[in-house]
């Protein structure tokens, strides 16, 4: 693994259409990672996963080249939550950045880069609403905050293994929330009307098909098993929203605010379900 220093997100959300997208710094690249997800992390036997793992214990599917030897059936194999985790890009920037391509095996001190590695990527997942809010012209008058608090949280991906397990992860997920609430309700605000406010509603299984929820808040909202069959989503906020076993089939989602690859991946859909154009489509909805 060679680490190579990445262009800052603040230079990329800024090169005009034809330059590389934030988005792409902020995937999952496994090619540039050491497994961390899978020997970082505990998980227990479930409908999720098919047995129990231990944090700091390599998953017994991992390969010696660091890669997954079931993924092209990690859902046949009762390993769901496998194709549901996203890091945000923070396994390559841990191991190429923070530990300057070094890994758990050859060199880099595993316990610590094992606590280092969800600190960053609580930072990515930051990044990744950042980023998303700038594409909302409707935000614009947040811009200007929403561009210093991306250059902060940036930096502090860069800090050391010291820096980085003393950081407050609490703490600037509020700072930067902030300012995300704020961009959030100027997105909103263009849907005519009064949104409809589902802040941290129980909606467990609730029959939503061809909803209005134009600029709705669904923030922390539970749609487990929801039926969003055809619901209208467009600049709705579905930060922290579950949407697990959701029925997403012909929903329009394409402005969705702060909408991640996880959520997509853990609800189902359809080739017609209209998603952001940073998102990609699971495998798993064909």
């Amino acid at each position: 693994m060679t680490a190579e220093p990445p262009r800052p997100l603040l230079a990329l959300a800024e090169g005009g259409t034809s330059a590389p997208q934030p988005a792409d710094r902020l995937r999952a690249d496994c090619s540039r990672c050491a497994g961390l997800c899978c020997v970082a992390l505990p998980f227990a036997r479930s409908s999720d996963f098919a047995f129990t793992k231990a944090a700091g214990d390599p998953c017994g599917n991992l390969t010696e080249g660091f890669g997954c030897g079931i993924h092209a059936r990690l859902r046949d194999s009762g390993m769901r939550g496998c194709t549901v985790y996203d890091c945000f890009g923070a396994g390559q920037q841990v191991v190429q950045g923070t530990y300057a391509g070094s890994t758990w095996r050859d060199g880099a001190p595993a316990a610590e880069m094992f606590a280092v590695f969800p600190v960053v990527k609580n930072l990515h997942e930051l990044l990744w609403y950042l980023t998303d809010a700038l594409t909302h012209e409707a935000a614009s008058a947040e811009h200007a905050a929403l561009r210093d608090e991306l250059a902060r949280t940036e930096a502090l991906t860069r800090g050391t293994p010291v820096a980085l397990l003393a950081l407050d992860v609490d703490a600037e997920r509020q700072r930067v929330n902030a300012v995300l609430l704020r961009a959030s309700a100027l997105v909103r605000s263009q849907v005519p009307g009064r949104p409809v406010d589902h802040r941290g509603a129980d909606l467990l299984g609730a029959r939503l098909a061809e909803a209005r929820l134009a600029g709705a808040n669904l923030r922390g909202a539970y749609l487990i098993g929801a039926d969003l069959h055809g619901a209208d989503l467009r600049w709705a906020d579905v930060i922290g929203a579950d949407l697990r076993d959701a029925d997403l089939r012909s929903a329009d989602l394409s402005t969705a605010l702060f909408l991640t690859q996880a959520q997509v991946a853990s609800a189902r859909g359809d080739a017609s379900t209209r998603l952001p154009e940073r998102l990609e489509r699971p495998g798993h909805w064909r």
